[in-house]
């Protein structure tokens, strides 16, 4: 009788540890399977980082509705703030602000509506920026103004400054590019000219353009 029930407990034994024979070899073969690695899905509706940029040259032309002309424009990612040739910068108080008084500082084949040449343009002094140059340090005023460039609208930030020694009156920073455009440097004025009374009509720009002198303008002061 005890032989028999030795014998039953040994044989449940042999079977329990069969089992776990069995449960091992399968853990075994699992852990040798290759791993299944599930691809990424690409939204092929994601926005890429270049989308709903506007493409700029190196040169544009930008246009000042509240001023009233268009103007020649160097797009230098290079350089930091946007900048617009003004002489004859006059400080003055208005309710209580700080504006300023001035005119453009052009040069004689400067392109740019005539009349607005010796007009008085006013504007709120949105900031003051130093500029170190090898001369010393320099305080200039920051003006907002309404610049149209290509479908571009945007109130834009310029120091003001005498740019009449250099190609362009206007310098176009990265402060201004960013987020909305990239330059393209192989490429020059990308974008037409815009219109305003009294000024030339803008299929006829390309004469304007060719007479660009790339190597007058200089990367200045503007950091």
């Amino acid at each position: 009788m005890r032989h028999a029930d030795d014998t039953r407990r040994l044989t449940a034994d042999v079977r329990e540890v069969g089992s776990l024979v069995r449960h091992l070899q399968s853990d075994i073969e699992l852990l040798s399977d290759d791993p299944v690695i599930i691809p990424g899905q690409c939204d092929e509706n994601a926005d890429s980082p270049l989308d709903n940029k506007e493409v700029l040259g190196r040169s544009e032309w930008i246009g000042l509705p509240d001023v009233g002309t268009y103007l020649k424009a160097r797009v230098d990612s290079g350089a930091n703030t946007s900048s617009l040739s003004a002489t004859d910068i006059t400080r003055f108080e208005r309710d209580g602000e700080t504006w300023v008084r001035f005119k453009m500082a052009l040069s004689d084949d400067a392109v740019v509506v005539d009349r607005v040449r010796d007009e008085w343009i006013e504007a709120p002094v949105v900031r003051r920026v130093r500029i170190l140059q090898a001369a010393g340090e320099e305080s200039r005023p920051v003006v907002r103004m309404l610049m149209t460039l290509g479908p571009i609208r945007e109130q834009v930030e310029f120091t003001l400054n005498d740019r009449s020694h250099l190609n362009y009156p206007v310098l176009l920073g990265r402060r201004f590019i960013m987020d909305i455009a990239m330059i393209d440097v192989a490429e020059t004025y990308l974008h037409p000219r815009p219109e305003f009374p009294g000024g030339r009509p803008s299929d006829e720009a390309s004469e304007d353009e060719a007479t660009d002198d790339d190597e007058n303008e200089v990367n200045g002061d503007e950091s």
